[in-house]
């Protein structure tokens, strides 16, 4: 039994779409989908694929944060697999099966899917959210998996036994305690990297920023239970495994001047997490929160 969930957030359009992508995939396993939503136009949404579709069913969000949802769903999905992903983004035609490939091996406990940016490379924003996920994302978790090393997750998509956990503390980003998680119970965790989740990304600055300073501070947030975890997302690693994979992805002059304006602005957004946190005291908090330019 396979429980696939997707969360969403006052999007009704976009999960239009995004359930339209999950039901393309063949899934021969017994499955339910869940749609996790607080607001009513999505309702609307969930009810009218409900007719095509009787392994649909509507979880109400509360609207008090993701991982706040996450741990009321913990309660209630069937699944022995449990698979995530989100009503914003969009799954390939065989990503679903790719990822539930992994768990045939009983010593695999996580798996992560690979996101690939749906924005344009012609300009700086474009280039960058495709610089990010392929030479950064991508080629690390490639090369971690083949060397069966801890992996960061992705909440665009990824996967875990229901025997993983059921509580997430609300204050750390839930794609990488899970992996943690499972880690430390002894499970492997793989990288499917033919398990594609379509993305558009931040158009303008202030939310490029404005994302990425959250996401930072969710996963520095996961020191507080796990001070000693490999982290893979961190200013350190950042320049030491992403520089030369960044400067290596650049085809042109115009390319190269977008990639330092890429160092310059990531090394803003590093600064604002850690002056947020020594000086203001303001951490990552569990809570939706709209980047208006991904939708």
């Amino acid at each position: 039994m396979i429980s696939i969930v997707i969360n969403s957030f006052n999007e009704p359009e976009l999960l239009r779409k995004s359930l339209t992508c999950v039901l393309k995939n063949n899934i021969k396993d017994n499955c339910e989908i869940v749609v996790a939503a607080p607001d009513l136009e999505s309702d609307k949404v969930i009810k009218e694929f409900q007719k095509k579709d009787k392994r649909i069913r509507h979880f109400k969000d509360p609207g008090k944060g993701k991982s706040y949802a996450l741990n009321l769903l913990f309660k209630e999905l069937k699944g022995n697999v449990w698979v995530f992903t989100d009503g914003d983004v969009f799954v390939g035609e065989n990503s679903i099966n790719e990822i539930l490939k992994y768990f045939k091996d009983p010593l695999t406990g996580c798996v992560i899917g690979r996101p690939v940016s749906l924005n344009k490379k012609n300009n700086m924003l474009g280039f960058w959210s495709h610089l990010l996920f392929e030479a950064g994302a991508h080629s690390i978790r490639k090369e971690l998996d083949r060397k069966g090393k801890f992996i960061e997750g992705t909440g665009y998509l990824f996967a875990f036994r229901s025997n993983i956990t059921r509580n997430i503390p609300l204050n750390v980003a839930e794609d990488t305690i899970i992996p943690y998680i499972t880690m430390k119970k002894g499970y492997k965790i793989r990288y499917a990297d033919k398990a594609f989740v379509y993305v558009k990304n931040p158009t303008s600055l202030k939310d490029f920023v404005k994302q990425r300073v959250r996401t930072a501070k969710a996963h520095e947030a996961l020191e507080e239970y796990a001070p000693f975890f490999p982290k893979v997302k961190s200013f350190k690693n950042e320049v030491k495994q992403g520089t030369f994979r960044a400067l290596a992805y650049p085809k042109n002059l115009k390319e190269y001047v977008w990639t330092f304006n890429l160092f310059l602005t990531r090394l803003f957004i590093w600064s604002k997490v850690k002056f947020d946190e020594k000086i203001l005291n303001k951490k990552y908090g569990d809570g939706w929160e709209r980047v208006h330019s991904t939708r």
